[in-house]
């Protein structure tokens, strides 16, 4: 037996381990949202409540590891090395397409991922082994490949996002017309019975989705349920419905035992079914390598890969740990999820996706159709659904993205869903219909209003557009990598492995320090801390120091690369100053969301606190409106500044790191005596920048500058001027700030 199939064993046991780490990233979205978003609980109980659910999904998973197995291509047509081959080109592409996405934070289905790159990968294999064999042609493709199966996942593509979509919409429009957004009182007299509904359902979902092939659950009760479905759901409904009645009586919010029920169900049910996309392919490996060491050769075809998969206890529980720990440690999750819940959010504000034609046109559409709608219904009805739907004030919603009822009707939405396809053995994907039930259910709960619409069908019209990426793209990369793993022999398998596992590493461990840093602390974690006025600006004053340090390194560093023509440095300074711009839009986004904590005698601390975040924006505007043309023009190879542009810029230079330096030692000591004398610096600046104009514009007159020089160097005085202005009224809004909480102190 050759070294290379040991290497490439190991290789498929860390790639499992990898799989699951990044498969997990993308998928805890599937089954922590609806706890998150509503806010059921803290992280920690939302994410033990799922840790439980995985690791007894994961103790019992079933029998589906055969769709990696053979679910896509024939193994009795191919060689173990061959299949060899075929399994480590389809891991590596799933990994490198899973991070991908995760960097991204777009989630997308694993198991598309898994079944194309399974196809892709086999292609490229069967190519190879018809090339080799003069008694094949490329139309035998078929004997290898089990084409049927990518038809079957591309229909649930469409079939998943058209029945979530419709059913979140319905399900909650019903609900909240029932219910409305001030629930409490309605929810005493019938809040049991409903939730009696989705326990029931959440419960059929465990059993059927969870752990129906489990071996729990004896066969004759499967067979009875099967048989019986409408009469179980019913008595297990009433039966719910009397439990929670009296818990409900004992104080207990059932909404939230509802939600967590759900958590732990969903949890259950993917790691019991979605295990095999992350370790399926890699034991199939394994059973491979060990077939081979049996029989003594590695020249015999893979036959008994038709067999079933034997998954023993160690390695389901030690995938289930895996699963755990990047559960509670995987930043790369949460930004995942976070994608989801700002596009379900009841709150508008920052969105994270911008607008296009499409999106527009949508819009429009609609309110067009409203306007129709508002014709047609008569007034009285009109005002009766809209009170239903009359919005609570955002301090009453709290942090939440959105409330109790919506999160449990995302999750009781789902699993009708997914159970009922289950039960009629229809492909619907756990990852679409979670992801547009929510879509709908925020649809039809009004949370996508004028001012967010485009935005949030951008961001839909994103995802979805990624999931079919994630088909065509696995397929792409697996018969990329595999062909060159088979054509390109053992060297190449070692090399792709090793630059595989160089970019895991480098996007997931090197990198994650410059992002933390860059990133700084989360706006989720802000946010929480920011339960007063004092602390949303103490917050604010401490972001404000720490972005003029920055500022004025990047300034002295720009003009300083920009002399001597170094790109990198160039580059360097414009992801810098984008990042301070981004933070600082942040912060002007969230303007009106913090004001909410502000109380009436607090007025003087909101009108400071909008001009402090207004200042500052403009003040990394203007650096990045700096930083970005002096990039461009190096980067276009144009000519430098001339010796006079140069020695003016330095002077400009020397006078705007003074006056940073003293307007920085204020911020810092929070000691403003010395303001006017920056205020005189201030416009001892400015009138040296004037003189710089005037000589530059001689010097056009004369011929003596470059066009697109000349541009250049107008740009960075101008910027100069306002960012040295901007500058000086943040630190005099600061002030009277100071002065103001002072005096009232």
């Amino acid at each position: 037996m050759s070294d290379i199939y040991i290497f490439i064993v190991i290789a498929l046991a860390v790639l499992a381990v990898s799989d699951i780490i990044v498969g997990v990233t993308n998928d805890a979205v599937n089954f922590l949202n609806s706890a998150l978003g509503s806010k059921v609980a803290p992280r920690r109980i939302i994410l033990s409540v799922a840790a439980v659910g995985l690791l007894i999904g994961t103790l019992t998973s079933s029998g589906m590891m055969e769709v990696a197995r053979s679910g896509v291509f024939y193994p009795a047509q191919f060689t173990f090395h061959e299949v060899m081959l075929l399994f480590l080109g389809m891991m590596l592409s799933d990994v490198i397409l899973l991070n991908v996405f995760n960097s991204l934070g777009l989630p997308t289905s694993t198991t598309v991922s898994m079944v194309f790159g399974l196809l892709g990968a086999a292609v490229a294999v069967a190519l190879h082994h018809i090339s080799a064999d003069p008694g094949l042609f490329i139309s035998d493709i078929s004997h290898f490949i089990n084409s049927g199966r990518a038809m079957v996942i591309i229909s649930a593509i469409l079939v998943s996002v058209v029945v979530a979509f419709v059913g979140g919409i319905v399900i909650m429009y019903v609900s909240r017309l029932i219910f409305s957004f001030r629930y409490h009182k309605m929810f005493a007299r019938f809040g049991a019975a409903w939730c009696g509904i989705s326990i029931a359902v959440i419960i059929y979902f465990a059993v059927f989705k969870g752990l129906k092939t489990s071996g729990l659950i004896p066969a004759g009760v499967l067979d009875f349920v099967t048989g019986n479905i409408y009469f179980v759901l019913t008595v297990t409904w009433a039966i719910c419905s009397l439990a929670l009645f009296a818990i409900q009586k004992m104080k207990i919010n059932i909404l939230k035992v509802t939600i967590l029920a759900g958590t732990f169900s969903l949890a259950l049910a993917f790691a019991g079914n979605d295990l095999v996309n992350f370790i399926g392919v890699p034991l199939a490996g394994i059973d491979s390598f060990n077939t081979a060491m049996n029989e003594g050769t590695v020249d015999i075809t893979m036959e008994s890969l038709m067999q079933p998969a034997n998954a023993n206890f160690f390695v389901l529980f030690a995938s289930g740990i895996v699963m755990v720990l990047t559960l509670f440690f995987s930043k790369k999750a949460m930004y995942v999820a976070e994608t989801e819940l700002k596009l379900a959010s009841q709150n508008e504000g920052d969105e994270k996706f911008g607008s296009t034609a499409v999106s527009r046109f949508l819009v429009r559409f609609a309110l067009n159709m409203n306007n129709l709608y508002n014709r047609i219904i008569p007034k009285s009805l009109h005002r009766k659904i809209a009170g239903r739907f009359e919005q609570l004030p955002e301090v009453e919603r709290g942090n939440a993205f959105y409330d109790l009822i919506r999160g449990t009707v995302n999750l009781t939405a789902a699993s009708i869903l997914i159970s009922s396809a289950t039960a009629l053995k229809l492909p619907l994907s756990t990852t679409y219909v979670i992801f547009m039930v929510a879509m709908g259910s925020s649809l039809a709960d009004r949370a996508w209003g004028r001012e967010s619409a485009v935005y949030r069908i951008t961001g839909v019209m994103t995802v979805i557009s990624g999931w079919f990426i994630t088909a065509f793209g696995g397929f792409i990369i697996a018969f990329t990598v595999a062909s060159i793993l088979i054509w390109g022999g053992n060297v190449a398998v070692v090399l792709v492995c090793l630059a595989c596992f160089y970019m895991l590493v480098h996007n997931n461990f090197i990198s994650k320090k410059s992002r933390n840093k860059n990133h700084g602390k989360k706006s989720d974690d802000r946010q929480e801390d920011a339960e007063n006025a004092s602390n949303i600006l103490d917050d604010c004053i401490n972001e404000t120091y720490s972005a003029l340090t920055d500022i004025t390194k990047i300034y002295n560093r720009t003009l300083v690369a920009t002399f001597k023509e170094n790109r990198k440095v160039l580059n360097e300074m414009v992801v810098e100053s984008d990042r301070l711009f981004s933070q600082s839009r942040h912060r002007k986004y969230e303007i009106l969301p913090s004001l909410k904590y502000f109380r009436s005698s607090d007025i003087n601390y909101g009108y400071f606190y909008v001009q402090i975040v207004d200042y500052l924006s403009e003040i990394t505007k203007a650096v990045l409106h700096i930083t970005r043309p002096c990039f461009d023009h190096i980067n276009n190879s144009h000519e430098g500044f001339n010796r006079e542009q140069v020695v003016a810029l330095m002077n400009i230079n020397n006078s705007v790191e003074t006056i940073y330096r003293k307007i920085n030692e204020m911020a810092h000591t929070k000691n403003f005596t010395e303001l006017d004398s920056v205020l005189e610096m201030r416009d001892d600046l400015f009138a040296v920048i004037a003189d710089a104009v005037k000589d530059e514009l001689k010097r056009v007159q004369a011929g003596k500058s470059k066009t697109k020089t000349s541009m250049l160097y107008l740009t960075v005085l101008n910027e100069t001027k306002t960012l040295v202005l901007q500058s000086r009224n943040l630190l005099k809004s600061q002030k009277y700030f100071l002065e103001n909480s002072r005096s009232k102190a």
